[in-house]
């Protein structure tokens, strides 16, 4: 967990107990979860954008940073974010789930940009790509191992309650996204997303051009050397930091890790390029 987490938020967030019509947004750390979080909002607040004073947070807090009572105290419909696995994630059929899944090199890599640039977490401000790789591949990163995090969220894959999409297939089509996202939240989120004139608004407010700017609405202040909380946004970045045995070793586990899953299947042209670049 993240040095900056309360104890007992993680223990109270923990012991929540969803309510019907409660939305979480379940996702490993730097795979999207600030994007889909966005979406659900302006999905459920009628494509009204955050002013540019207010911040995210307090609609959609973090389960198990601000712990149960918080989020239970919330107006329904509660908005939930959790970076939990699903064996720790309260969970309920009243309730609805989203996961967003990012392939593992471009999560690694969004993960030690993310990691140097809160010093107030992580001792961490200097470190290398090098002995963050070292830490990942092993799984001793914030909120466990990437794998068996994706495993046990796509353990689910067909429930009812649960819509999974992967970050690549958002930035591809983000439109159909938003869609996809509103179908399975029903109304009022349909109606909003039918509406062409509020779903060209949330475009525009999910774009990346759009988040990079006031970036005090997702995230405490950061170090002006260090690297913005939205960054780039993009896909393929890990190129620029992967030496080829990190190439290796990744798709080596990755390989071994989803062999016979669903997972092993979600990316193809990304592991087909890792294995040209190994």
């Amino acid at each position: 967990m993240p040095l900056g987490f309360p104890p007992g938020g993680f223990e109270s967030g923990l012991r929540y107990q969803p309510r019907s019509g409660d939305v979480f947004v379940c996702t490993y750390p730097k795979c999207g979860t600030t994007w889909m979080q966005y979406i659900v909002y302006l999905l459920t607040h009628g494509a009204t954008p955050l002013a540019q004073t207010e911040t995210l947070e307090p609609a959609f807090p973090h389960l198990e940073e601000v712990g149960g009572e918080i989020v239970a105290a919330l107006p329904a419909p509660r908005l939930i974010k959790t970076h939990l696995p699903r064996a720790m994630t309260p969970f309920s059929a009243a309730a609805r789930y989203i996961h967003v899944a990012r392939n593992p090199f471009d999560c690694a890599a969004s993960f030690y940009h993310h990691t140097r640039g809160f010093p107030q977490h992580y001792d961490f401000a200097g470190g290398t790509f090098a002995d963050y790789f070292e830490c990942f591949i092993r799984g001793e990163v914030d909120f466990g191992d990437y794998f068996e995090h994706l495993d046990s969220w796509y353990g689910l894959l067909g429930a009812d309650n649960v819509l999974f999409l992967t970050y690549e297939e958002i930035r591809a089509d983000t439109r159909g996204a938003i869609m996809a996202v509103a179908e399975f939240l029903g109304e009022p989120a349909l109606a909003t997303a039918r509406h062409e004139l509020k779903l060209e608004n949330i475009l525009a407010a999910v774009s990346f051009e759009s988040m990079r700017k006031d970036q005090s609405r997702w995230s405490s202040e950061r170090p002006a050397d260090m690297p913005e909380f939205v960054r780039k946004g993009s896909v393929g970045d890990w190129q620029n930091l992967f030496a080829p045995s990190q190439v290796r070793r990744l798709l080596a586990a990755f390989e071994s890790r989803t062999a016979g899953t669903p997972v092993a299947r979600l990316w193809p042209d990304i592991m087909a390029d890792a294995r040209r670049r190994q």
